[in-house]
């Protein structure tokens, strides 16, 4: 299996390769649900009191999958997990430290758009971290849009 490899030029920070998709309990298509469902904050919402993302409630997927490829196997495990009230152990694609305060609510308010950090989610099978969320590469893209450089920015909780 090959590594990934982190390239550092000139102070932009690119990945030579996509590192591979890790596994998951249960195999979810970003690709095949983005044909019913548009807009990412239909099943990742924001948390007000930190600004991150939630990932979407057993719920929620069941909403439809109580009627929609019921007889699947990966439908059936997600059926158990909300039968039994357990949450998924989805396995995390993009962690920051915890150290970094990063809010999807700010960033959203300023119309930017997910694929902008996480690619071109819609067209994936499977996620993977197709882009680095480095130091480097959030000062990037601040320079490049004008954003503030501070460092109590991103390393403070109440920015």
């Amino acid at each position: 299996m090959k590594k990934a490899l982190l390239l550092v030029v000139l102070g932009a920070s690119l990945f030579a390769e996509t590192p591979p998709a890790k596994p998951q309990p249960i195999p979810f298509s970003h690709k095949t649900h983005s044909r019913y469902v548009k807009r990412c904050v239909f099943c990742h919402q924001v948390q007000a009191s930190d600004g991150s993302m939630s990932l979407p409630p057993e719920t929620k997927c069941m909403q439809c999958h109580q009627a929609i490829a019921v007889k699947r196997p990966a439908i059936q495990k997600l059926a158990r997990y909300f039968q039994e009230k357990k949450s998924i152990p989805w396995v995390p694609v993009y962690e920051l430290p915890d150290y970094v305060y990063f809010s999807h609510q700010t960033h959203a308010r300023k119309s930017i758009g997910c694929e902008s950090c996480h690619g071109p989610v819609a067209e994936r099978e499977m996620i993977a971290l197709e882009k680095p969320i480095s130091m480097v590469a959030c000062m990037d893209c601040h320079r490049s849009s004008g954003a503030p450089l501070k460092c109590n920015t991103c390393h403070s909780a109440n920015p």
